[in-house]
């Protein structure tokens, strides 16, 4: 099979035979074993890299006899920090000494590496959602915890003692009434497996005021091979015989390809096969110079009919704002309390508002790339893709093969940026498809154009709010509509655990439009939030109310997020009059558990409408964080 060798984590292996200096930076060559052989061994089976990684304590842990200690990395490592976090609470539990702990990523297993599902359905690999450090919290901590314990019951079968007269520090096993001290690397060097690990009770686990590391300054692992070099993109990956490929994707998602000057294509310099899609047309080439000109020469003749044909996205919202007013078609709903549209029609007071927002693109760093080798019987493949979902895509390319998942091999490499694009597998399965179609390694490369053009967007929507007030001017009723296309990447964000409002109706009015649409960072919590409290705002200001103490108000019975709003408030010292020609304002927000607040100060250049932010002060209760500084880090750049 073709073996990668991944650098080491923190401990740079960037030798000469393994990359190539050209023009264009640092490529990594992959060396060719047998190729794609049927067993599909492991890309880390090296018998000398193996025994520097020493012993299996567990299925997360291995440690060598110098005690230096591996730990395997289940999420996608995208710049969010994950890949160290995750290692961290491993590293908490078993008193792991962080200066001898290197991180590698796991095998592609959700029974065994694998995050519980949401609801509790399953386990998942997949990296979304901020769901990662979250979810592995607990998990990560029972395995750091039964590490530990292999280490333990492995020293007092070497020093024949109870175990519970063993305590450990970093990096050591330690008998006080002795005075004997083991470590980790020693006990490595002779230690047995356990068959049956028992589950460390929780109320074991360290308490928060004994974590070491959790919630301290650990630097990132992967900051390291990024600066030098050595980190391994999937961009950088070439393997022998490869070809590289692009495609031309219909510019109208759903139509297909019917002709196209195929005799023309493949008469110029340097093509080597061209390959007819659903959706498009691959061109495969030994440079990916060559595919350039071949692809603008590309003459296609579309097939028509698809539904996107008739979207218009600059007349949309204009027929979103007509469902809104008709109120004939249902929507489903998020949210019911109380009757919010009886209360309405009753209320002292009534205001209502739109809230418009376009189709975002994710643009990720790095451009959507693939390398794929399916082999000559066509029922494997190996795969090299910095992906947020291998799971997805091992069992999307197994379908596609009519293979079982087992006989697909991933290597999953660091993402260029994510944000729920890389959640999607079409750009993985269409090197598969290329590489299906000429039995050899494929490398598609997208381009910047090509990623606007068929693209997976946020979708765009109109959101109608609603809002009654009684004589009192307090909130008594609230309903949000959301029209628009993407059902459940609309809903996140909209609902309002947090502010005390007795009757609300809060529901998503679909309708299908056939353009291609994805999650965005934090899915649809960007314009949820922002019409929410810029709508309690304008609520606030056309009731004589201070915004903040409105916010208040609503909020007087969940003292945990009002700490979060004070504290931004307390920050930016609201109250004070603001400079000439400025103004505040505050918002809060919940995402995945966490709460945040923010206070703007902004001004607004009336001749041209460009509206400026001078300063920010932000608060957040997120728990126990894991990487304060990584925390710190996505506050400052959100």
């Amino acid at each position: 099979m073709i073996k990668p060798d991944t650098p080491v984590n923190h401990q740079p292996t960037l030798s000469r035979r393994r990359f190539i200096a050209g023009t264009s930076g640092l490529t990594f060559m992959i060396s060719m074993g047998d190729f794609l052989s049927d067993n599909l061994a492991s890309a880390t089976e090296n018998p000398e890299r193996n025994k520097s990684r020493g012993a299996n304590i567990t299925v997360w842990v291995k440690i060598n006899s110098e005690g230096m200690i591996t730990i395997l990395n289940p999420s996608a490592e995208m710049g969010q920090g994950s890949m160290t976090a995750l290692a961290v609470l491993i590293a908490e539990e078993m008193d792991a000494d962080w200066s001898k702990v290197r991180v590698e990523q796991s095998p592609i297993d959700p029974k065994i590496y694998g995050r519980p599902g949401w609801g509790g359905r399953g386990y998942h690999m997949i990296t979304v959602g901020s769901m990662t450090v979250r979810g592995y919290f607990m998990p990560l901590r029972q395995a750091g915890a039964q590490a530990r314990y292999v280490l333990l019951k492995n020293a007092s079968m070497k020093w024949e003692i109870p175990l519970t007269e063993l305590k450990t520090e970093p990096g050591m096993v330690i008998h006080s009434a002795t005075n004997r001290r083991m470590s980790y690397g020693e006990i490595a060097s002779f230690a047995k497996t356990i068959k049956e690990i028992p589950e460390i009770p929780e109320k074991k686990l360290k308490r928060p005021e004994e974590f070491r590391l959790i919630g301290k300054f650990v630097p990132r692992i992967d900051i390291p091979e990024k600066v030098d070099g050595s980190a391994l993109y999937s961009m950088d990956v070439i393997v022998p015989n490869m070809l590289y490929a692009t495609i031309l994707r219909t510019p109208v998602n759903g139509n297909r390809p019917m002709s196209f000057n195929e005799k023309e294509i493949m008469s110029m310099p340097g093509i080597k096969k061209i390959v007819s899609l659903e959706h498009g047309v691959g061109i495969l080439g030994k440079r990916y110079e060559d595919l350039l000109p071949a692809k603008r020469s590309l003459k296609v003749n579309w097939s028509q009919g698809a539904s996107a044909e008739k979207f218009d996205s600059e007349k949309i919202l204009e027929e979103y704002a007509k469902v809104a007013s008709s109120r004939k078609k249902k929507g489903h709903v998020l949210a019911q309390k109380g009757d919010a549209d009886s209360v309405l029609q009753k209320a002292h007071r009534t205001y209502s508002a739109d809230y418009l927002s376009d189709h975002v693109y994710h643009a990720q760093m790095e451009p959507l790339n693939a390398i794929v080798a399916v082999n000559p019987a066509g029922d494997s493949a190996e795969i090299w893709a910095g992906t947020q979902s291998p799971a997805g895509a091992i069992k999307e390319v197994a379908q596609l093969l009519g293979t079982s998942p087992r006989k697909i091999k991933l290597h999953p490499c660091f993402l260029g940026g994510g944000f729920g694009r890389r959640s999607m597998s079409d750009y993985i399965v269409e090197a598969a498809k290329l590489s299906k179609a000429v039995r050899k390694p494929v490398k598609l490369i997208w381009s910047r154009e090509d990623d606007l053009q068929y693209g997976a967007f946020r979708p765009m929507c109109l959101q109608r709010l609603d809002a009654g007030v009684d004589a009192e001017g307090k909130l008594i009723a609230w309903k949000h509509s959301l029209i628009g296309d993407g059902r459940r990447l609309l809903s996140s964000g909209a609902k309002t655990p947090y502010y005390d409002i007795p009757n609300q109706h809060i529901e998503i009015i679909g309708l299908n439009h056939g353009v291609r649409l994805k999650h965005w960072r934090a899915v649809g919590h960007g314009f949820t939030k922002f019409a929410i409290e810029s709508f309690i705002d304008e609520i606030a200001v056309s009731e004589g109310v201070d915004p903040y103490q409105f916010h208040r108000q609503v909020m007087r019975n969940s003292p945990r997020a009002l700490k979060v709003l004070e504290t931004a408030a307390d920050l930016a010292g609201w109250g004070r009059t603001p400079s000439r020609g400025r103004a505040f304002g505050i918002s809060f927000a919940e995402r995945s558990g966490s709460m945040a607040a923010c206070v703007a100060e902004v001004s607004l250049e009336k001749s041209s409408g460009k509206i400026r932010v001078h300063r920010i002060w932000s608060s957040l209760d997120a728990g126990i964080v894991v990487q304060p500084d990584n925390a710190v880090a996505q506050m400052e750049s959100a």
